[in-house]
């Protein structure tokens, strides 16, 4: 089964035939090198992709030079310029692979087209907008409620193994909103069990 559409049936279990082919018309496929951009800051680029297979992040730039790591995709993960998407203007983050990727990609107009079309695409929408949604909304409060050792305990507890074991430790550091010698010390104490 062609692996956006095993993602859309997670969220749309009755998904027909007839709904899925003109999606699967406007498929392609799109590698990126280790290192290369699928968004940058300042670019409009109205498409979606499925992860196929890789690591990627996505990071905002800070006016001070700095970066600022909120996201990782690995396989079977969407990815975009949502909001970009949304307003069709251009974008204010960076989606960057960590290692060589494949994407299935589609352009977003292909999708609101779909919306128009179909009510399956409409549901599949509004559902992976609440489910990025209360992502987002996590990740927001662990930033502004939870010290560093916390939310260092929280991506432990979350099953989000990837990360640990895919993902360089400076990467998971700055994710996490601290430098990596503080992600070494907080780890030394929580092996140490304190």
């Amino acid at each position: 089964m062609n692996p956006l559409r095993a993602y859309l049936l997670r969220f749309v279990p009755g998904l027909t035939e007839q709904e899925w082919a003109p999606l699967e018309a406007a498929l392609r496929t799109e590698r990126l090198a280790r290192g290369a951009h699928f968004v940058q800051v300042g670019q409009y680029r109205p498409v979606l992709a499925l992860v196929l297979s890789g690591a990627l992040r996505l990071y905002y730039p800070r006016p001070d030079g700095e970066e600022r790591t909120t996201y990782f995709f690995f396989e079977n993960h969407l990815l975009g310029d949502y909001p970009s998407c949304l307003t069709g203007k251009p974008g204010q983050l960076n989606i960057q692979a960590l290692t060589e990727a494949e994407l299935l990609v589609f352009d977003y107009a292909v999708l609101r087209e779909l919306y128009d079309r179909f009510p399956v695409y409409e549901r599949f929408g509004r559902l992976v907008a609440e489910y990025h949604l209360l992502g987002t909304d996590a990740r927001l409060t662990e930033q502004l409620l939870l010290s560093p050792e916390e939310r260092y305990q929280v991506l432990l507890a979350s099953g989000k193994t990837k990360i640990l074991e895919r993902i360089p430790q400076h990467l998971v550091a700055n994710y996490l909103g601290i430098t990596p010698v503080s992600l070494s010390r907080i780890r030394a104490r929580v092996a140490r069990g304190g």
